[in-house]
C-alpha cells in the first residue's frame, strides 16, 4: 500500500526546527574541556531525531549532513574528544546550515549545495584530525551484550508491526532498504493473519516478517533502523552462528537446537535486553498528523479553563432557553439575570480564548544569546547578556512582529553602545560590558527594555549630523529627548564607517515603523558615559482593544482607550490659530494641536464651531493631540478587523470593527491622523473610508 508521506512533512519540519533550537541552546551552554555527558546527550538526541526523520522522508542531503554532526557529537559523548571552542563554533555553524537546508526543503527551494558541502568538509576534516584525547580502551558499555561494535555475523530479526502501523506514516519497505545498507538481507513474510479479501482493511498491517541479516553491523545499527516504530511493533533481535564459517558439529554443540540449520535457539532474556535498548521516549514525527502551517503549544491548564467556561456557557444558555419557552411578565428579572450571566460568561470565555494565543516572550529572547555571542566575537568586545522577565506573556502575533525591531536594537547597543575593552578600562569600567533584556506587564501593555552600560548616545554628534542632513535648523535648539528621537529618522546614522553590522541608517527607522504598526511607542533614556535604555510599550494583543466610541456627524469612530488622557468641553477663549491654518488649544499652560476629523475625512459634523463640540485629548508618540468630535458615546471592547486584509491600507485608520447593531466603525490611528493633519490632504480620504466600511461589512 502506498502512503502519501507529504502529509507528515510539516510536523517533521516543525519538530526539526525545535530540535535545532535545543541543539543551539545546548551548544551555547557547553563548558570547554571534558564534556558534560547529559548536555551532550541532549544535543545528540536532537540531532539523531532530525537525521532519523530526514531519512524516513527521503531527505537524504539533510540526513547525511546531520550524520557527520552526530559523529562528532558522539565522540564528545564517549569522552574520546574534548569540547573545544573550535568544535563548538563549527557545530553552531552547522546548525545554521541545517536550518537553512530545512527551510529550503520546506519552501520547495533548492539546497545551497556549495555551503552545505563546504561545512560538511570542515566537519570531516575535524573528525579526521583526531580528538586530542585518547579513547578509553574499555569494553562495550552497552549493557553487557558485547555486540555494540560492528562485527561480521548473522542476525535473526522478527518484526511484527501492530495493525495501525501504516496510519503512522511508517512503511516496512523503507526499513528493509535501510537494513540492506548494513549487509545481505533475506526476508520471509508470514501471511497467516491475512483476513479474507472482503474483510481486508487496506490501512491495517496484517503481515509479520522473519529477517536474516548477514554483514558487519552491531545491534545498535539494527535497533536504529527500527527506533521510529518501537511502540508500534513487536521486535526481537538475536545473533546466530553462521555454519559456513564454523566447523562446529551440530550434534555435539549444545548451543544449536536439534533440527536447526545453523541457527541458535533464541534466548528470551537476550531478546529482552535488546528490546529494552530501544528508546522509549523517542519523539516520532509520524505520531502527529497535523498539516497546519504553524502551530502553538498550549498548557493543559488553559484548555481546562476553556472547557470549564464552555460548560458555564451551556448552563446559561439552557436557563435562557427555559425562560423563553414559557415567558411571562414576571420572568423579566430572571431574564435580566440570565443576560447578565451570559455577558459575564462571554467576557470570561473571550479572555480564556485570548490566553491561548499568549506565549512567553522567551520565544523571542532565546535568539539573543547566540546573536550576542557571535557579534561580540566579530566586534572584538567582551559582552555579558542578562535576561529577565522571559515568562512574560504576549500575543503570538505581536511576538512574531516584534522580533526584527528587537534584533535591530540589540545590534545597535552592541555596535554603537558598548565600548571596546581598552576604552572601557581607560574609563574606569569593567572590560566586559553588560547588555540587559527585560520584559514586564504594565497598565494592560507589555514593556520591553533593552539597556546597556555603554557610552550612551552622543547628543552633540547626533545634532551635528541632523543639521548636516537638514533635519534641524542651524540655530535651532532641541532638548536631549528630542535629539535622541532623531536616530529614528530614515537614513540617519552617526557611524563613521559602513559595515555589515551597522552604519547604513536602515535600522532604527524600521524599528520605529514596525512598532508604530503594532500600536506601540519607543522611549529613549541615555546618559553619556553610563549607557542607554530603549523602552518599547506594546499592546498585549492585536485582536481586541478597549475603545472609546465617538461621533462626528452620523459617523462613529473608535479611539483606543489606552491613548486617551481626558475629554473636555471646549472653551472658545482657549482656542488659538497659527497663520490661519494650524489650531492650538491651551490646556493648563500647554498648547495642544487640534485635529478636526470632519475635515480629514470630509464628513458633515453637527457644528464646525469648536465651542459646540468636545475635545478628546490623547497621546501620540509622546505628544498630546486634541481630537475635535461632536459627541462621546460608550466605551467597549472591540474585535479588530484588518483593513489591509479586507480592503487596503487607509491613512489615519488602523482597523475596523463591527458594532452590536451591525454597523461598521473605523478605529483611528492617532499618529496617522497627526501626519494627515500636517499634510492637510484629508479630503481625499472620505471615499476610501466609505469603501473600507463596505469591505469590512
Amino acid at each position: 500500500m502506498s502512503i502519501d508521506m507529504s502529509q507528515f512533512h510539516q510536523v517533521f519540519f516543525e519538530e526539526s526546527f525545535e530540535g535545532l533550537d535545543v541543539m543551539e541552546t545546548g551548544l551555547m551552554e557547553l563548558d570547554l574541556g571534558e564534556a558534560d555527558v547529559e548536555e551532550i546527550n541532549t544535543i545528540f538526541r536532537a540531532a539523531h531525531s532530525i537525521k532519523g526523520g530526514a531519512g524516513t522522508f527521503g531527505f537524504d542531503d539533510i540526513a547525511s549532513f546531520t550524520h557527520v554532526m552526530e559523529t562528532l557529537l558522539d565522540e564528545m559523548r564517549s569522552g574520546s574528544r574534548d569540547v573545544t571552542r573550535e568544535a563548538v563554533d563549527l557545530l553552531l555553524t552547522s546548525v545554521d546550515c541545517l536550518r537553512e537546508m530545512l527551510s529550503a526543503v520546506d519552501a520547495g527551494d533548492a539546497i545551497d549545495e556549495e555551503r552545505k558541502n563546504s561545512i560538511q568538509a570542515k566537519l570531516e576534516v575535524m573528525l579526521a584530525n583526531g580528538s586530542g584525547t585518547q579513547p578509553e580502551k574499555q569494553g562495550s558499555n552497552s549493557g553487557g551484550t558485547g555486540n555494540d561494535h560492528p562485527t561480521a555475523g548473522v542476525w535473526k530479526i522478527r518484526f511484527a508491526p501492530h495493525p495501525h502501523l501504516f496510519r503512522t506514516g511508517n512503511d516496512p519497505v523503507r526499513m528493509f532498504r535501510e537494513l540492506e545498507h548494513l549487509g545481505e538481507l533475506n526476508t520471509t513474510v508470514d501471511t497467516s493473519k491475512l483476513p479474507p479479501f472482503d474483510e481486508l482493511d487496506p490501512e491495517e498491517s496484517c503481515f509479520e516478517w522473519e529477517l536474516e541479516l548477514r554483514g558487519e553491523c552491531s545491534e545498535d545499527d539494527i535497533i536504529e533502523v527500527f527506533e521510529w516504530v518501537d511502540e508500534d511493533c513487536d521486535l526481537s533481535i538475536s545473533r546466530i552462528e553462521d555454519k559456513s564459517e564454523q566447523n562446529t558439529d551440530p550434534e555435539n554443540d549444545p548451543s544449536i537446537s536439534k533440527g536447526s540449520t545453523g541457527v541458535t535457539e533464541e534466548k528470551p532474556e537476550e531478546t529482552q535486553k535488546i528490546q529494552q535498548k530501544l528508546p522509549a521516549t523517542k519523539k516520532k514525527a509520524s505520531k502527529k498528523t497535523s498539516n497546519e502551517n504553524s502551530s502553538i503549544r498550549v498548557g493543559i491548564d488553559k484548555i481546562d479553563a476553556l472547557i470549564n467556561m464552555v460548560g458555564e456557557l451551556v448552563i446559561t444558555q439552557s436557563m435562557l432557553s427555559q425562560i423563553s419557552e414559557k415567558f411571562m411578565l414576571e420572568d423579566i428579572e430572571r431574564l435580566r439575570d440570565g443576560i447578565d450571566q451570559l455577558e459575564r460568561n462571554t467576557r470570561e470565555l473571550q479572555e480564556n480564548v485570548m490566553q491561548i494565543r499568549m506565549l512567553p516572550i522567551s520565544f523571542s529572547f532565546n535568539r539573543f544569546p547566540r546573536l550576542v555571542r557571535d557579534l561580540a566575537s566579530k566586534l572584538g568586545k567582551n559582552i555579558e547578556l542578562k535576561m529577565s522577565g522571559e515568562q512574560t506573556e504576549l500575543d503570538k502575533t505581536v511576538m512574531e512582529k516584534i522580533g526584527d525591531p528587537l534584533v535591530h536594537l540589540v545590534r545597535n547597543s552592541l555596535d554603537h553602545g558598548i565600548e571596546m575593552p581598552e576604552v572601557r578600562k581607560a574609563a574606569g569600567k569593567p572590560e566586559t560590558g553588560v547588555l540587559s533584556l527585560n520584559a514586564y506587564h504594565e497598565s494592560g501593555s507589555i514593556v520591553i527594555e533593552i539597556s546597556d552600560d555603554g557610552a550612551g548616545l552622543n547628543t552633540e554628534k547626533i545634532l551635528q549630523k541632523a543639521r548636516e542632513k537638514g533635519l534641524v535648523g542651524e540655530e535651532e535648539e532641541l532638548p536631549d529627548e528630542k535629539i535622541h528621537e532623531l536616530i529614528f529618522a530614515p537614513g540617519f546614522s552617526t557611524a563613521d564607517q559602513v559595515s555589515d553590522v551597522s552604519g547604513r541608517g536602515v535600522g532604527m527607522d524600521v524599528v520605529m515603523k514596525n512598532i508604530r504598526d503594532l500600536g506601540g511607542v519607543v522611549e529613549i533614556k541615555s546618559e553619556k558615559g553610563k549607557g542607554s535604555t530603549f523602552t518599547i510599550r506594546l499592546p498585549l494583543t492585536l485582536a481586541i482593544l478597549d475603545g472609546q466610541l465617538i461621533r462626528v456627524g452620523r459617523h462613529i469612530y473608535i479611539i483606543p482607550l489606552v491613548s486617551i488622557i481626558e475629554s473636555i468641553q471646549i472653551e472658545e477663549e482657549n482656542c488659538n490659530s497659527i497663520a490661519g491654518k494650524a489650531e492650538l488649544y491651551k490646556l493648563r499652560e500647554e498648547y495642544i494641536p487640534v485635529v478636526r476629523l470632519h475635515k480629514l475625512f470630509n464628513v458633515e459634523p453637527d457644528s464646525k464651531k469648536l465651542s459646540n463640540g468636545i475635545l478628546v485629548v490623547a497621546e501620540s508618540e509622546g505628544q498630546k493631540v486634541g481630537v475635535f468630535v461632536d459627541d462621546l458615546l460608550a466605551q467597549q471592547q472591540v474585535v479588530i478587523k484588518s483593513l489591509e486584509t479586507n480592503y487596503q491600507k487607509v491613512d489615519g485608520i488602523s482597523g475596523a470593527t463591527i458594532l452590536g447593531d451591525g454597523t461598521v466603525a473605523m478605529i483611528l490611528d492617532l499618529p496617522g491622523l497627526v501626519d494627515l493633519s500636517k499634510k492637510d490632504s484629508g479630503r481625499s480620504s472620505h471615499k476610501e473610508v466609505l469603501m473600507a466600511e463596505e469591505a469590512v461589512a
